[in-house]
């Protein structure tokens, strides 16, 4: 069986298509996968690593305005669609698949003009503009939200939630407790902007650290971003928190052990990317959500109220965001042990865990049915 895998941009499009490429993987053992991407992609560096065969399409995303630039981009968007016909008719697979962003475009849309079964996944609440297109020449699609459902032909969609990281689930407790040396018997709170960190969630934490520093209830691990690292611990140093003596506030620049870090989180502050998200409601972990305005369509936001409306999830717009209504909400939320169940039960409802098995086993029947 030959499949591609199309998806780039960000880790939010790119994990989700690993993570299904793998669970394809365990079901059948003599499956071959192509990953299309581009070169100027974050797939460019993370699926070679993967050690997953990688082609590129030459192709960039469109301006939301009139300008020149577009009409040098249609130019390449014709020019990439050639070079993804060319991919498709060379390689030959049995099922094409996208996980979001521009490059997924002239792939799936070249795979679909040339009868090969196509398969997107959205994994947002509202889809983004790529995989509208696409949604009338594909032959199936799997929803990662339910609220996501009623964008798509009712025929071809199907509700099965976002693919996460086997890891998230087996992750050991008592193992990431002696792994970040944090206390089993304190709340921890994780707190993650994201892997290149966000600066006005940083910069809240800030008094939001010299408030709670030295608790005896609750503990702090903090993913700040590489890039935001340095700052971030200045500032709380020039806050007078001692970082080598307090020991309930941990800072990390970036943590490849994520799992880890969510198998001891009771509260979680993050933004609203949809992987994130999946991740968080397949373990139960109730969330206070700051969607990142500039996200297109504002996706973040409509991501952050789903959870929010269903008592998982406390949303704060970034422009309502301070210390002062974090300390409020991280209290109101652990001084209650009967809310933070109500809000972990919300949560675990809504995680989808099986996800990736769900979607893998679409992909096999539209290979099986061709």
């Amino acid at each position: 069986m030959k499949i591609i895998v199309s998806g780039g941009g960000t880790g939010g499009h790119i994990y989700p298509a690993i993570t299904l490429i793998k669970t394809i993987q365990e079901k059948v053992k003599d499956v071959e996968i192509l990953y299309v991407g581009t070169k100027i992609g974050l797939e460019a560096d993370i699926i070679p690593k993967e050690g997953l065969p990688f082609a590129t399409v030459d192709i960039c995303g469109f301006e939301r305005r009139l300008s020149l630039k577009n009409i040098q981009t249609l130019g390449k968007a014709v020019h990439g669609l050639l070079q993804a016909h060319k991919i498709v008719r060379d390689f030959q697979p049995d099922v094409v698949i996208g996980t979001g962003g521009y490059v997924c475009g002239p792939v799936l849309l070249a795979a679909s003009l040339m009868h090969v079964p196509t398969l997107i996944q959205e994994q947002n609440v509202i889809p983004g503009v790529t995989n509208k297109i696409l949604s009338r020449f594909v032959t199936k699609i799997a929803a990662g939200c339910q609220e996501a459902v009623r964008h798509f032909p009712a025929d071809k969609v199907c509700f099965t939630g976002n693919p996460i990281r086997s890891e998230v689930l087996t992750a050991d407790r008592a193992a990431a407790f002696t792994r970040f040396g944090l206390d089993p018997a304190k709340k921890t709170v994780l707190i993650s902007g994201g892997s290149r960190g966000a600066r006005s969630i940083n910069d809240a934490f800030v008094d939001v650290h010299r408030h709670f520093a030295g608790s005896s209830g609750v503990q702090f691990l903090h993913v700040t971003g590489q890039k935001e690292y340095e700052a971030v611990r200045e500032k709380v140093q020039a806050a007078g928190i001692d970082l080598m003596r307090t020991d309930n506030i941990l800072l990390e620049p970036y943590l490849y052990d994520m799992p880890q870090a969510m198998a001891i989180a009771d509260l979680a502050v993050f933004r609203a990317g949809a992987t994130g998200l999946a991740e968080l409601t397949a373990k139960g972990i109730p969330s206070i959500l700051i969607p990142y305005p500039y996200a297109a369509e504002n996706h973040q936001e409509y991501n952050a109220k789903a959870l929010a409306d269903q008592g998982a999830a406390v949303m704060i717009r970034n422009k309502d965001l301070s210390a002062a209504r974090l300390i409020a909400v991280i209290e109101e939320i652990l001084q209650s042990e009967e809310k933070l169940k109500a809000m972990a039960d919300a949560s675990r409802r809504l995680g989808r865990p099986e996800a990736a098995a769900d979607i893998a086993a679409m992909v096999l029947e539209l290979a099986k049915n061709r």
